[in-house]
């Protein structure tokens, strides 16, 4: 049984035993009345030392009347369950306090914000607004309206209503917490994406500039603002955005160079592209930047400059993709005078073969690693926590 499971159990059997020793004390007036409920919670014990803890939560909430010195316990057990999986048992733990009049205000909004986390575990996603809403405009506390905030803006985050969550979010929530701040750029690209579709990318980039403002190291932003700038021929300023991604976050220059190559070729300026390369290169010297810039110059100057360039990368810094790539100009190098080496197709073989088994993408937060670049992690649901993988084998 988990470590965590267990403490959690043994809190609560120990507030139980503490209740009912009061509640002993309290009637040792009538000695003759047989203890049930204090035969309920050693079954319960017994059960949880047996390592048995469905059976022994089942004990527990059966020896544990309702009550205002047991509310507390009564939520540790609904949410215990929540967290095995099993929120429809929470939702009748939760269910049965909120029915019990004997509830003071601040008890009764505590166990709301608890049954709405067990609604937003079953899915059941318009009972648990409705819930938050009616909290955030009738409580007095502010600690509970900011936890309500805070669930409501998870809500609308998993049904992709962007700019509700904005709006519950912004400007409170936003300046307070880094992960609400960073996802909120995040649901601006997501409507600037939408109006870029709908060919309204006046209204795209007001939402780009305004995430940029919300959080000023949104990589997704700035590339979202260069492909505008590319669908109206604006080439130029499309490169100008890219260049602002490594001063935001220099782990993304591998994702932004398809781009700015695409916009360099569009203007026919590969000179242009050496310089912009050689400036990043100077910055992070990753190992698919110096592809590009070998490839680049190995059109205008031939292979051996290439060869000589990734070779000194390689010594300072190998990896796999590197190392592929050098493959290449070795086997062009050799069909250029005539002597090709079978060994060099073999080796490149395998160097493939094992690049194309590599993720290229990781999430820091809960570590997914894929091939996409997901701007939301599928499995965590953190948004701008999966970066590009660099090193040895990675690009």
């Amino acid at each position: 049984m988990p470590d965590a499971l267990l403490l959690t159990l043994l809190v609560a059997a120990v507030a139980i035993g503490w209740w009912l020793g009061r509640r002993e004390r309290r009637g040792h007036a009538n000695p003759a009345q047989p203890p049930a409920l204090t035969r309920d919670y050693f079954v319960g014990l017994n059960y949880l030392l047996n390592e048995q803890p469905d059976r022994a939560i089942e004990a527990f909430v059966a020896a544990l009347e309702v009550n205002s010195e047991t509310i507390d316990t009564h939520i540790t057990l609904g949410n215990l369950f929540r967290t095995r999986g099993e929120a429809d048992r929470a939702v009748k733990i939760h269910q049965n306090l909120l029915a019990r009049p004997t509830l003071t205000t601040a008890q009764s909004e505590q166990v709301q914000l608890e049954l709405s986390r067990d609604f937003l575990k079953l899915g059941l996603l318009d009972r648990a607004e409705r819930l938050l809403q009616q909290l955030i405009r009738e409580s007095g506390h502010e600690e509970t309206r900011h936890t309500a905030k805070q669930l409501l803006v998870d809500l609308f985050d998993r049904e992709g209503e962007w700019q509700a969550a904005l709006d519950v979010a912004h400007p409170a929530l936003v300046r307070q917490h880094e992960e609400i701040r960073r996802a909120a750029a995040h649901w601006l690209c997501e409507l600037a994406e939408q109006a870029r579709r709908t060919a309204s990318p006046g209204v795209a980039r007001k939402k780009l500039r305004q995430a940029i403002a919300i959080d000023p190291h949104c990589v997704r932003a700035n590339l979202l603002l260069a492909a505008l700038a590319e669908d109206t021929a604006r080439y130029r300023e499309a490169i100008r955005h890219l260049m602002h991604i490594p001063e935001q976050d220099v782990a993304f220059v591998p994702v932004m160079l398809e781009p700015l190559q695409h916009a360099h070729r569009l203007l026919d300026d590969d000179a242009g592209l050496v310089a912009c390369l050689e400036q990043l290169r100077a910055q992070a010297p990753f190992t698919s930047l110096v592809i590009l810039l070998a490839e680049t110059r190995r059109r205008q100057e031939g292979v051996q400059v290439a060869i000589d360039l990734v070779t000194d990368q390689l010594d300072r810094t190998p990896s796999l993709g590197g190392l592929d790539y050098l493959l290449d100009l070795y086997h062009h190098q050799q069909q250029a005078g005539g002597e090709p080496d079978t060994r060099i197709r073999l080796l490149k073989q395998h160097t493939r073969s094992l690049l194309q088994a590599r993720p290229r993408h990781r999430c820091q937060r809960c570590g997914l690693a894929g091939e996409p670049l997901h701007w939301q992690c599928p499995r965590c649901r953190s948004w701008g926590t999966t970066r590009p993988i660099t090193g040895i084998e990675g690009e």
